[in-house]
């Protein structure tokens, strides 16, 4: 008899431990589905890293960028730029906006991934507001940053060596778990960066510009302070803006970058920078530069001149 009990007992605790291993991988079934994502890029999920730690690759690609929100959750939610063209291996910052239409603040998460979905492991980002679940105060609006890289073993990998297009998609849904979420007014009142600005210098305008010589525009190292149109090697400044007296200033460098056919009618450059957080950090990083400086790397990208 104390056999058989012995026996019913051991079946009976490997029961258990059976149950209880199964209703453990029910109940992480969704942490474990997402680390196994996160560690394999399965389904287009990007990567996670501290610092862009690659070597700078000369293979350009074009990120676009896709955003939604879920039809319950009252926000209005995009990207700052379509597209952007970068190298391989090159640290870039680009912005999204989103802002809370309702009459309370709320709480939402965004899922993402990336097409194809095989350039997932090798998509990774530095820092980007889908880490963490974040609160919009009611009828707030604000600039998120995400910053990321495209590692340069894509182009060697056969199997995705053909990818010069990742389309990074965002979907922004009500949080199924609002407390202890960060408040993303930290964005909207974070001082100008010139770190970050450099990013967005590398990215936005280095197609163009350098700091310490000419490109298709004049240089811009320690252009704070100088007369616009006075660089004597350049030779292509506008009439309008070499007539113009403007002198560089945060505030008249802030005006021209919004907009420069609105800000000087008869001027060369078509483009324009419309997010106010990106604009202030490339402000903050000109800045912090001086002539003769050298630029951080051009990308694959073409643009007009800038002052």
């Amino acid at each position: 008899m104390n056999r058989r009990r012995r026996n019913n007992f051991g079946v009976l605790a490997l029961v258990a431990v059976m149950l209880g291993t199964m209703t453990g991988l029910v109940a992480y079934s969704e942490t474990l589905y997402r680390l196994f994502c996160a560690a394999t890029g399965y389904g287009g999920t990007t990567q996670r890293a501290a610092a862009d730690t690659a070597a700078l690759s000369a293979r350009p690609v074009t990120v676009r960028f896709s955003a939604d929100v879920a039809p319950n959750l009252p926000w209005r939610f995009g990207p700052e730029q379509r597209e952007v063209t970068v190298h391989l291996g090159q640290d870039t910052l680009v912005f999204f906006s989103a802002e809370n239409r309702s009459d309370r603040d709320l709480t939402g998460h965004a899922t993402f991934n990336v097409t194809p979905n095989k350039a997932g492991v090798y998509f990774k980002k530095i820092q980007c507001f889908c880490f963490t679940e974040e609160r919009l105060g009611a009828h707030q609006r604000v600039e998120m940053p995400v910053d990321f890289f495209v590692d340069p073993a894509l182009g060697t990998d056969p199997e995705t060596s053909d990818v010069d297009t990742i389309t990074l998609s965002y979907t922004f849904f009500p949080s199924a778990r609002p407390e202890g979420a960060q408040d993303l007014a930290r964005f909207a009142d974070a001082a100008p960066s010139a770190e970050d600005g450099g990013k967005l210098f590398a990215t936005n305008c280095a197609g163009c510009h350098a700091l310490d010589r000419n490109l298709i525009g004049p240089p811009l190292g320690g252009v704070i302070g100088r007369r616009a149109g006075s660089v004597a090697t350049y030779p292509s400044y506008s009439p309008a803006l070499a007539r113009s007296g403007i002198v560089w200033s945060k505030e008249t460098l802030d005006r021209w970058l919004a907009g420069p056919q609105h800000d000087l009618p008869g001027s060369l450059m078509p483009m324009a920078i419309s997010d106010l957080a990106a604009r202030h950090d490339i402000i903050a990083y000109l800045a912090s530069t001086r002539t003769g400086a050298a630029a951080p790397p051009a990308v694959a990208q073409q643009s007009r001149p800038q002052p």
